[in-house]
């Protein structure tokens, strides 16, 4: 119940289109996603990865965003106007995070290991952003619309385009 809580607040607070706690509770499908990926992510940990992978697909299939329930999601992380967000089976994203439509937290190789990204602690992730391969996104990192990143990105960086470049 605390956790519901502080995912309406975080909502609240980081979409200033969202007039009230209901609204966000009824309409919002990046909280959706997550709710559900939290039962998706326990059936996985107990090693129901049929049923896990299932309900999954119905998450996808009812919010447009797609969260692998072996994917590690922190607190109140909010994602706005979800729609065509991926999280890689392998990813692990931080507390507090921000992310838009569109951001892929995708894999580089074809093999069984730690292959998507980490993202740190109060991160904002572009609209549109790519995040690629085993890299790490550090605490309080901005990465902006559409950006390309496949290198690691040092905390408190603001990184923008495909070449990876800081811009602070």
């Amino acid at each position: 119940m605390i956790r519901i809580r502080e995912d309406i607040q975080a909502g609240l607070a980081k979409d200033p289109a969202t007039r009230s706690a209901l609204e966000l509770f009824l309409t919002s499908p990046g909280l959706h996603a997550i709710w559900m990926h939290h039962v998706g992510h326990k059936l996985w940990s107990w090693g129901w990865r049929i049923p896990a992978r299932m309900f999954s697909g119905w998450s996808r299939f009812l919010t447009g965003i797609e969260i692998h329930p072996g994917a590690v999601i922190g607190r109140r992380v909010v994602i706005d106007h979800g729609m065509g967000v991926v999280i890689g089976e392998t990813a692990i994203v931080g507390d507090d995070v921000l992310m838009y439509h569109g951001v892929t937290l995708g894999g580089k190789v074809n093999a069984r290991v730690k292959r998507h990204p980490t993202i740190g602690n109060n991160v904002l992730l572009g609209a549109g952003s790519k995040i690629i391969g085993d890299i790490e996104i550090g605490d309080g990192a901005m990465v902006g619309a559409n950006a390309v990143v496949t290198k690691s990105v040092p905390a408190g960086a603001v990184i923008v385009g495909s070449e990876n470049k800081p811009i602070n």
